[in-house]
């Protein structure tokens, strides 16, 4: 996996991002928590580190189930 600087922060980001908005239950095509925590540990794996996210994906859900997976990290 490429990394690159998070603007001038000094944080290193994958290139590649893992988009959070189908996690949640607002739509049929939404997954929730037990499959979303295979996709996170497989994008883990494969070395991303860097996770869209926003609370109006699901309504704040798709937040709240990215911060469940025990596989994403949040350092500062």
């Amino acid at each position: 996996m490429q990394y690159v600087n998070l603007g001038r922060s000094g944080v290193k980001v994958s290139r590649l991002c893992l988009g959070c908005m189908s996690f949640g239950n607002a739509a049929r095509w939404m997954i929730e928590l037990d499959e979303s925590r295979k996709v996170t540990k497989k994008a883990i794996d494969l070395g991303i580190n860097f996770f869209d996210t926003a609370n109006v994906y699901s309504n704040g859900r798709s937040e709240e189930i990215t911060g469940e997976c025990p596989e994403v990290i949040v350092t500062t």
